[in-house]
């Protein structure tokens, strides 16, 4: 079954009063709907379509180009913009999701998917705690039950046929719809809940800014991992290996192995994330089996380990210190070979390279020094 997502970010958000769309204004540092693009930046979705409004149609276009999304115009309201999104649908599957949530997880996405292949329809809802009532002129007129109240969220999904359907026949009816499930529940048939999450919230207000707001859910079950490796020079080789690359230097370090000190670290860092012990235990330099050892296999055995804990590579950050050779013409075959090593995209990872001002062991040009981190995701 292809699965594809509508991000709805067509609105203007005023009730929040950045004077312009809330979801371009910062949260935590990058605009907020850089976050919910991010969410929906996993394998189990096979496609997503982003609205937009006219105005906002270049900043949002260069949010979702690194994601490979498009971007479609929206309408004058939500209703309009779904409905020229799902134009685009091309998948069995559609679910559609607030871009002013940016707090959806991963299990709540693949909890969308499993309700719809099982029920044709999910809404995502939780239960509420405290007692609703209806309103009518200021006067109390009904207090339901709690138990058969829940708030409603996003996202939402359907079998794209039977959305589809019914956001046509919706077009003349004159009622001004707010929600996906409303639709639904007009033309198709009662659509089906499944649990959310009181963490995904919608940002509407300004202070939903900037109150205390809940992690992200690339956080859970993740763990980080530090490494760092040193070697010098003196070895009789003409060259030498950084992040699997090969680099001629004139002189070499000297290792037991390929004295790769980026891979080095990394590793490390994998193993460390992974709670296994450090790279000295493994791969020990009283092992004769590891003289002159490729680095990327001994780091490619430690992500097998990783794998055998339950942990795999989401991003490598790596930072290089050195006097000499100068590395920046080597940074992108680096962050390629580290990339394809670790089996991650080339965006996941980054590599700097600097020199320690001839300060030290490393600015006196003594050797070369790496620092490496890594973000690892239970699998």
């Amino acid at each position: 079954m292809k699965i594809s997502a509508i991000i709805c970010a067509a609105g203007t958000g005023e009730r929040a009063g950045f004077g312009k769309n809330k979801l371009l204004a910062a949260l935590y540092g990058a605009p907020a709907l850089y976050h919910t693009l991010k969410q929906f930046d996993i394998p189990e979705i096979d496609e997503v379509i982003v609205t937009s409004s006219a105005a906002d149609y270049r900043e949002i276009k260069a949010l979702c180009a690194p994601f490979g999304f498009e971007v479609v115009l929206g309408g004058k309201t939500r209703y309009l913009g779904v409905r020229k999104a799902l134009l685009k649908v091309t998948g069995d599957v559609v679910l559609i999701h607030d871009g002013a949530r940016p707090f959806v997880t991963k299990k709540i996405i693949c909890d969308c998917i499993d309700t719809v292949k099982t029920y044709g329809s999910a809404v995502c809802a939780t239960p509420v705690t405290d007692t609703m009532a209806t309103v009518y002129y200021g006067v109390i007129t009904d207090v339901p039950k709690r138990e058969t109240v829940y708030a409603v969220q996003t996202p939402q999904g359907f079998r794209s046929d039977d959305i589809k359907k019914a956001y046509e026949l919706a077009a003349d009816d004159g009622i001004a719809y707010t929600d996906d499930s409303a639709v639904y529940a007009n033309y198709i048939g009662l659509p089906h809940i499944f649990e959310g999450d009181r963490h995904n919230v919608k940002l509407t207000y300004r202070e939903d800014f900037l109150k205390d707001l809940p992690a992200f859910a690339p956080v859970e079950g993740c763990r980080t991992g530090i490494g760092a490796d040193t070697h010098a020079f003196g070895g009789a080789d003409k060259f030498i290996t950084l992040g699997g690359v090969k680099i001629e230097c004139g002189r070499s370090l000297v290792a037991h192995s390929d004295g790769d000190v980026v891979l080095h670290a990394v590793t490390d860092a994998v193993l460390s994330a992974s709670g296994l012990k450090d790279i000295g235990h493994y791969f020990p330099d009283t092992d004769k089996k590891h003289k002159g050892a490729d680095s990327g296999k001994l780091l490619g055995q430690a992500l097998e380990m990783a794998r055998g804990e339950g942990f795999s590579p989401v991003n490598v950050s790596v930072t290089i210190q050195a006097e000499s050779p100068k590395l920046a013409p080597y940074i992108d075959d680096m962050t390629a070979s580290v990339a394809r090593l670790c089996g991650i995209d080339e965006r996941s990872v980054a590599i700097a390279a600097g020199t320690s001002e001839r300060l030290g062991f490393v600015g006196e040009g003594l050797g070369i020094v790496a620092y490496a981190a890594v973000l690892m995701r239970k699998i």
